[in-house]
């Protein structure tokens, strides 16, 4: 990505006591990782299938390190044991970040694949045909990718892909774009301003299916990666406080439930697991059948 800078330089500190924010009336965040996905590395970036019925996500090592994509699919017993999608790239390639549209056709992801440099993530994508087979991988184009490092590809319910990036010209070391297919096959990309992208790091954007809402991974203060709560007012962004997670580690790899009124992300859960999934509700009432149910 240069990934060493959102990401390697943060420090898994020892377990503390889980805060809210003041005024933040909803419950903290709890583990949800499957036990049979569950393990000692880490775990985040949980995308799922329309269906509920497949479950992709990144593991990397205790210290955040060495990416790589897995998935699982819920079958009778429960979640299966992950394995590399059959897209998965070379062992030496770091691969992270998957994402499935809302409509199950495209999987989109980052991968070092395209060159000897394992720092460089650029993003690429998998179509699904009729049968349910994934396509050979296929690199998305400049000016969605650059010289530098692309993060946490994301499609929105409209067709807009935001993305974070390394590339230069943005208000900080790391910034957040968004780019915009166009008729021709070309696309148009340009800076998500302020006050998404400033002058601090911000690395990922989740985006609420209808768009109203947006969760912000970034470093702003503290020195350490934390999710932000956005809303939409009309054509800007409005900040609202901060999702409810523990202040001395980092967060990373937020997804919104289709309802926008839970969201799953990666966090450190204990010094044995290094790294879990967790779940957090955005709302007083919210729907239950999100995440996915499997075997009971």
């Amino acid at each position: 990505m240069r990934r060493a800078f959102p990401r390697l330089g943060w420090c898994l500190l020892p377990l503390l006591p889980l805060s809210c924010h003041a005024g933040e009336p909803h419950p903290q965040a709890r583990p949800w990782t499957p036990a049979a996905i569950a393990s000692d590395q880490y775990e985040s970036s949980p995308t799922f299938t329309p269906d509920g019925r497949e479950l992709y996500f990144m593991r990397s090592d205790r210290a955040f390190g060495r990416y790589r994509l897995l998935m699982s699919r819920c079958e009778p017993g429960g979640w299966s044991a992950p394995l590399p999608p059959p897209f998965a790239g070379p062992p030496d390639a770091q691969e992270a970040d998957p994402f499935v549209s809302h409509d199950g056709q495209r999987l989109y992801y980052v991968s070092s694949r395209q060159g000897a440099n394992a720092d460089d993530l650029d993003i690429w994508m998998v179509r699904r045909d009729a049968s349910g087979a994934w396509s050979a991988p296929q690199r998305l184009p400049a000016p969605v990718n650059s010289p530098e490092s692309e993060l946490l590809p994301r499609e929105t319910a409209s067709g807009r892909l935001y993305f974070g990036s390394s590339r230069p010209g943005g208000p900080g070391l790391t910034d957040i774009y968004e780019g915009r297919l166009r008729n021709d096959g070309g696309w148009d990309v340009s800076l998500v301003g302020p006050p998404i992208s400033t002058a601090e790091q911000e690395y990922e954007v989740e985006v609420s299916r209808d768009e109203d809402q947006l969760i912000l991974v970034g470093q702003r203060g503290d020195g350490r990666s934390h999710l932000y709560r956005f809303e939409r007012a009309g054509k800007a962004w409005v900040a609202r406080g901060r999702v409810p997670a523990r202040e001395d580690v980092f967060q990373v790899g937020p997804l919104f439930s289709p309802k926008g009124d839970r969201v799953l992300f990666g966090q450190v859960a204990n010094e044995r697991d290094s790294g879990e999934l967790f779940l957090v509700d955005l709302q007083p009432t919210v729907d239950t059948n999100w995440p996915p149910r499997c075997g009971g």
